[in-house]
């Protein structure tokens, strides 16, 4: 997939696997990730830090000999875009994943605002249904955190939006007009809009006036706004309008089709 120049994501690998992982010789360009943690039982990632540390070719890579540290008794290992931590996933995430990622060391890992690819490699098979879908739901409410903490910036520069607490999702903006009896509801984020109902023509005329580089940037911001529209119909003489108005959306232009 394109990327905007500059842009950043985070990789996160979850293992249990003896022997089983994505060596760091292997991950994405470090111009282009913001960090890369891989989460493992301590006697795997024990043998990894010790490997990584006594191959110079290898330990260059992830950068200078001095930006490269062993941490907790040699099980762990973090340099400039690579964290190697010690955890059983099986433990509750809460306190496991919370402590390892809040600590000194570890702080800072992950952002809800940054995006973000989670491999499970061979992971939850290995687990009890109940920790893997804690695990994963641990995830998902630490991700989701990302529309307070643009909530939490706004109110940082006086900026209240008393209206968005009670619609936090997608969906929910659409039951603002359905549980008043509207016959249709409609939502398009700004996102989808400038991607499938704005010209091609349109966007190059708007970047060379904004010069914006950091497009996945801005469409991470584009995707906490939306415009939402609702259709109620009303019969006259007891018949329907003809017109689909249910229906009635935009229209994304010729060359978006």
């Amino acid at each position: 997939m394109p990327r905007a120049r500059n842009a950043k994501s985070l990789v996160l690998v979850l293992e249990v696997i003896r022997g089983s992982g994505v060596s760091p010789q292997n991950t994405p360009r470090k111009d282009l990730l913001a960090s890369y943690v891989e989460i493992d039982f301590p006697e795997i990632t024990t043998k990894k830090a010790m490997s990584i540390r006594k191959n110079k070719d290898l330990s260059l890579l992830l950068g200078r000999p001095e930006d490269v540290k062993l941490a907790h008794g040699g099980t762990a290992l973090h340099a400039p875009a690579y964290h190697l931590i010690p955890l059983d996933l099986r433990l509750p995430p809460g306190q496991a994943l919370g402590n390892a990622l809040n600590s000194d060391a570890g702080a800072g890992l992950l952002s809800p605002n940054l995006p973000t690819l989670l491999l499970f490699e061979c992971v939850l098979v290995y687990m009890r249904p109940a920790e893997s879908e804690a695990l994963i739901q641990w995830f998902v409410d630490y991700f989701s955190a990302g529309d307070d903490v643009m909530l939490n910036n706004l109110r940082a520069r006086n900026v209240d939006l008393p209206g968005a607490e009670s619609y936090p999702t997608f969906d929910s903006l659409l039951q603002r007009f359905l549980r008043h009896g509207f016959d249709a509801s409609h939502a398009l984020t700004l996102r989808e809009i400038r991607r499938t109902y704005i010209s091609h023509q349109e966007l190059e005329r708007i970047s060379q006036l904004e010069m914006l580089d950091e497009i996945e940037e801005l469409e991470l911001v584009l995707q906490h706004y939306a415009i939402t529209w609702g259709v109620k119909l009303y019969e006259r003489n007891g018949q329907s309008l003809k017109a689909n108005w249910k229906g009635w959306a935009l229209r994304a232009p010729e060359d978006q089709q």
